[in-house]
C-alpha cells in the first residue's frame, strides 16, 4: 500500500468534501438556518477540508460582500450542531464529522497581490511597460520557438 504525502488529501476525502460542501451551500441558500445573524445573507461556501479520518471538517465561508462576516461565522458556529445533523441524513457515512467554519481569505489575498502588482514601482521592477504589457523579449516563448510543432486540432 502507498504512503500519501501528510497533505496531500485523499480522492475519498476530496469527494467527502465536496459533498459536504454541496448539502451546506443548499442548507444555507433555502434558509434552513434559523438564526437571525443569517437572515437575508447570502452565503457562499467555496471549500470543505474534512480530515483523513472523515471525523473533522473545516468549511470555507464568504459572506456576500464580505459585511457582517464576523457575525455569520459565530451564527454558524452556533448552529454547527444542527447542520452536522443535517449531515447525517444526507449523506452515507458511517459518522457525520464535527463541523468547524473559518472564513475564506483567498479572495482578500489574491486582490491584495493584484493591488501590489498594478503599483508604479512594481511594474518598473517586474519590467513592464505602463500600458501592461511585457517588454520586448520577456513574453513566454511559444512551442515554435522551441522547435515543437503543435500537432492538428491543439
Amino acid at each position: 500500500m502507498h504512503k500519501r504525502p501528510a497533505r496531500t488529501p485523499s480522492q475519498r476525502q476530496l469527494r467527502v468534501g465536496e459533498e459536504i460542501r454541496h448539502v451546506l451551500a443548499e442548507t444555507l441558500g433555502r434558509g434552513e438556518l434559523r438564526d437571525p445573524d443569517l437572515a437575508d445573507r447570502v452565503i457562499t461556501v467555496t471549500e470543505v477540508r474534512i480530515s483523513p479520518d472523515l471525523k473533522n471538517a473545516t468549511a470555507f465561508i464568504v459572506p456576500l460582500g464580505g459585511e457582517h462576516s464576523s457575525e455569520v461565522l459565530a451564527a454558524l458556529r452556533r448552529g454547527a450542531g444542527y447542520l452536522r445533523t443535517l449531515l447525517a441524513h444526507r449523506l452515507r457515512l458511517r459518522h457525520a464529522p464535527h463541523l468547524g467554519f473559518e472564513l475564506d481569505l483567498t479572495f482578500d489575498r489574491a486582490q491584495r497581490i493584484e493591488e501590489l502588482l498594478h503599483r508604479p514601482e512594481v511594474r518598473q521592477d517586474l519590467g513592464a511597460d505602463p500600458a501592461g504589457g511585457l517588454p520586448e523579449g520577456k513574453g513566454v516563448p511559444d512551442d515554435s520557438e522551441a522547435g515543437e510543432v503543435p500537432e492538428p486540432g491543439r
